[in-house]
């Protein structure tokens, strides 16, 4: 793996993102330190899975059991 630093990242940020899209990550250190990794998008997304649910899909999913009563009382009145 490739390491770069910050400064020379910033000028050849097209060229690091190029060679992620070909599979090659690179680390980019700050003060010699490791602080960021630039990875293909595939590796990313083993890392970090996206599992975008609608609210539908969340309602269906509620495990249910919980049985909630409705107030029978007769609404309020209101002089208008």
């Amino acid at each position: 793996m490739k390491t770069v630093k910050l400064r020379d990242a910033k000028a050849l940020l097209s060229a690091l993102i190029e060679d992620a899209a070909q599979g090659r990550p690179t680390t980019i250190t700050r003060h010699g330190v490791a602080v960021a990794v630039l990875t293909p998008i595939e590796a990313a997304r083993k890392l970090y899975p996206q599992k975008a649910h609608s609210f539908a899909d969340l309602l269906l999913s509620f495990p249910g059991g919980v049985e909630f009563e409705r107030n029978a009382s007769p609404p309020r009145d209101v002089d208008l």
